[in-house]
This record gives structure tokens, C-alpha cells and sequence, in this order.
């Protein structure tokens, strides 16, 4: 078993490249969301420019609509929030400020996600600008019809924005977008297949960076976000990469390495948004079409972290995950040495998660039997042998790191979702 060799030197994770990424799997819930979150931010940000604000301010206000409806965990809070005046718009706000509220660099951003839907009328001075201007650009995306010629549409959506001018939306901030609006540029720009290039353009993204630590932190609220879909597996990425983490540094990985491995389970299964809540949801097998859509989460994973060379490591040991040593895992069929150490441990940590921890239609398995499958699994050459082995030694202190970690994510689930009835969590 070869061990990937990584220069220990620190990595800073370009935050713009990192959110753009996690747009466009957000993009795959549903055609109807298709780059509505970039346009959005890009609206946004040309409207803070014109307004002469702050650099600081533009960099938090093009973030901020980038992760707007973030919080909008199902399908159904997603595209309620595409009518102009959606019903109860402020869940799923408030939802995303509690994601983000505590993390830095996203705390202000986490502010303007809170009121990104409050009128101007309604909120005046404790609303913060950044939200009036979210509010008003994520209206005007809505107001695009895709299938016309964005130009002939320009009168009427400034027709529709005006007349909500000190009701709806701040008026200064309908001011700057009135006099944007007559560039045919700003429309191009908002409707183009080039829009993230137009983002970077605007704003230089190597301003934009956080180191591992930081990483760490975001990534376990994209965990959430991912998990929190469904009640059934809302702390699963959290029991994995406690074991991961656990299982590392057994394996004397630095401390360095343990974070990435940390970070690699929290995001190892980012993919899963483009899954059909429906068969995450299932309550026993699935048929060969269902199993056949749940393979590709980890091909979409991969394709989420691509782009961000900085995490090339991180990337193999998340999408990686389903493969298995003799080559009859999924999606790249890769076997033996093709097969970095991290991925290895996530695959066993994966597993070793899945049927220890508890779901709503069965139990977890007790030690006896959850060691038997992944003794198993590690004879017929699918699993790692010596990682195995290391758990089965040091089964109670890796259990129980698991069992913490997910303890408090299911805190964390009942603090966020105390509004929503359908969202009870009783198995853990």
C-alpha cells in the first residue's frame, strides 16, 4: 500500500473558486435554479459597484448572492423562492444565516443572507444594504424568461422593479440598477454561458483566500447543507469524518493531513445534491434504476472539486470513496495502487458509518456484526485489510469519536430546523 507523498507547505483555498463550485452542483436540484445563484451575484455586485461602495463590501455582497437561498435545504423551499413574491421567504433566510452566522470570513455575509428577502418598507435601518441589493438582483433574476431575447425584456423588468421603488426595494438601490439597465452589456453579462468569467474578471479572486483551518469550517457547513437534506442521513458526513480522522491519525498522518482527511469526509459526498431527495429518503433497498442514480454522487463530487487544483488531493480521497481495491467499486473502476491511502480510509469509514449508525426504518448493527462485514469486505479485497485491522483494534475510541461527532451535528439539526415540522430527527 503506497501512501501519496504531500508537500507539507499551506495551501490557500481560493474562497471564489470554492462557492462557484458549490453553485453549480446546486445548479443540478433542479433546471429551474440553472445559474441562478451566479446571476444573482452577479447582478449584485455590479449594483454595489455602481453604488460606490467599498471593495470589502462588493466582495461580501457578490458572496453573499452567490449563497443567497443556501438555506433553502429541500427542492420545494428552492423553487419557492424563485416567485416574486414568495410565501414565507424568510425560513430559509434565516436558515442560512444560522449555517453561516459563526464562521469567519462568511459572518457579514450571513447577515445580508438573513434579510435578503425583507422589503425596504418593512425594514429600513436594521436591514443592512447588502441585503436591499440581494433582494433587488435576485427579483430581476427571477424576471428573466430564459427562452426570450434578454434585451426585449428590459423595459418590462424595469417597469416591474420601479413600480416597487420605496416599497419593495430601497430606492437609491433601484436608482443604480435603473442606470445599469441601460447598458446592454449588464444583460449580456447576466444571461451569458461566461458569467463566472465575467465574476472573475470583476472581482480579482486572488484577493479571495482561506487556509485549511477556514476550509475546515466551510466545509462542515457544506456537510450540513448536504445532509440536512434528509432527516435520515443528517449526521453522516460528520460520523465519517470522525472515523476518518480518527483512523489517520492511528495511521500517524501529521496534523496537517488529519484536517484534510477531516475535510475530505465532510465534502465526500457533496454529489448527493444532485440525488432526487426522494430515493435519499427510501426506507429499505433500491431497485437497479434508483441505485443506478445514486452512482453518480460521486462523480459530481469530483467534478465539484475539480476546479480547485489547491484540493487535488482532497478531491481523490472524496470521490474515491466507492471504489474498491479488487476494482469492482464505482464511478472510475480504479483497483490496487491506483488507490491513494485517504481514499482507502474514507472507503472504510464510509462504510463502517453507513451500518453503525442509526436511520428511522432500521437499527444501527452492533460491533459484532458491523466487524463481520467489514471483515468481510477486507478478505474479498474490496476493503483495505490494514486499515480494517486498525479499526477492529481500536473499534471503541473510533466508535466513540463517531458517535460525538454526529451527537453534535443532531444538535445542531434540531437547533436549525426547530421551525420545520416535517424535519424531526428521532434516531439519534
Amino acid at each position: 500500500m503506497k501512501r501519496s507523498i504531500i508537500v507539507q507547505k499551506e495551501i490557500d483555498v481560493p474562497i471564489f473558486d470554492l462557492v462557484i463550485s458549490f453553485t453549480n452542483t446546486l445548479d443540478l436540484i433542479s433546471p429551474l435554479l440553472v445559474n441562478h445563484h451566479k446571476q444573482v451575484s452577479y447582478i449584485a455586485y455590479e449594483i454595489s459597484a455602481e453604488m460606490g461602495l467599498s471593495f470589502e463590501e462588493q466582495k461580501n455582497i457578490m458572496l453573499a448572492g452567490a449563497l443567497h437561498d443556501i438555506g433553502g435545504i429541500t427542492v420545494q423551499e428552492r423553487i419557492g423562492a424563485l416567485q416574486f413574491e414568495a410565501e414565507n421567504p424568510h425560513l430559509h433566510a434565516e436558515t442560512g444565516y444560522s449555517l453561516f452566522k459563526a464562521s469567519e470570513p462568511f459572518a457579514v455575509i450571513a447577515g445580508i443572507i438573513r434579510y435578503h428577502h425583507n422589503w425596504w418598507e418593512k425594514g429600513e435601518d436594521f436591514v443592512p444594504l447588502g441585503s436591499h441589493i440581494v433582494h433587488l438582483a435576485d427579483r430581476v433574476a427571477i424576471s428573466i424568461e430564459k427562452e426570450k431575447d434578454i434585451l426585449s425584456q428590459v423595459d418590462d423588468i424595469v417597469s416591474i422593479i420601479e413600480k416597487q421603488s420605496g416599497r419593495m426595494f430601497m430606492p437609491s438601490v433601484v436608482h443604480a440598477f435603473k442606470e445599469l439597465a441601460r447598458k446592454e452589456v449588464f444583460w449580456f453579462n447576466a444571461t451569458s454561458q461566461f458569467i463566472v468569467q465575467v465574476l472573475k474578471e470583476k472581482v480579482n479572486p486572488e484577493y479571495l483566500k482561506m487556509d485549511m483551518e477556514g476550509l475546515s469550517i466551510i466545509a462542515k457547513i457544506f456537510s450540513q447543507i448536504i445532509d440536512f437534506r434528509s432527516p435520515f442521513t443528517a449526521n453522516h458526513s460528520s460520523g465519517v469524518a470522525a472515523t476518518s480522522e480518527a483512523l489517520a491519525r492511528l495511521l500517524c498522518f501529521s496534523t496537517r493531513e488529519q484536517l484534510m482527511i477531516k475535510i475530505a469526509g465532510l465534502l465526500h459526498d457533496v454529489g448527493k445534491l444532485a440525488i432526487p431527495q426522494e430515493i435519499l429518503e427510501k426506507a429499505g433497498p433500491l431497485t437497479k434504476e434508483e441505485f443506478c442514480r445514486i452512482k453518480v454522487h460521486t462523480y459530481y463530487t469530483y467534478r465539484t472539486l475539480a476546479p480547485i487544483t489547491e484540493l487535488s488531493d482532497i478531491n481523490r480521497w472524496c470521490s474515491f470513496h466507492h471504489e474498491r481495491l479488487d476494482g469492482t467499486g464505482y464511478p472510475f473502476r480504479l483497483k490496487g495502487d491506483e488507490l491513494p491511502l485517504g481514499s482507502r480510509i474514507l472507503a472504510v469509514a464510509d462504510v463502517f458509518t453507513a451500518i453503525t449508525e442509526e436511520r428511522p426504518y432500521r437499527r444501527g448493527m452492533t460491533q459484532s456484526e458491523a466487524l463481520a462485514v467489514l471483515n468481510n469486505m477486507s478478505k474479498g479485497n474490496a476493503l483495505d485489510k490494514r486499515i480494517v485491522e486498525l479499526l477492529i483494534e481500536n473499534y471503541g475510541e473510533i466508535n466513540l469519536a463517531r458517535l460525538q461527532a454526529q451527537k453534535e451535528v443532531c444538535e445542531d439539526y434540531r437547533t436549525l430546523f426547530a421551525e420545520h415540522k416535517d424535519k424531526e430527527i428521532t434516531f439519534c
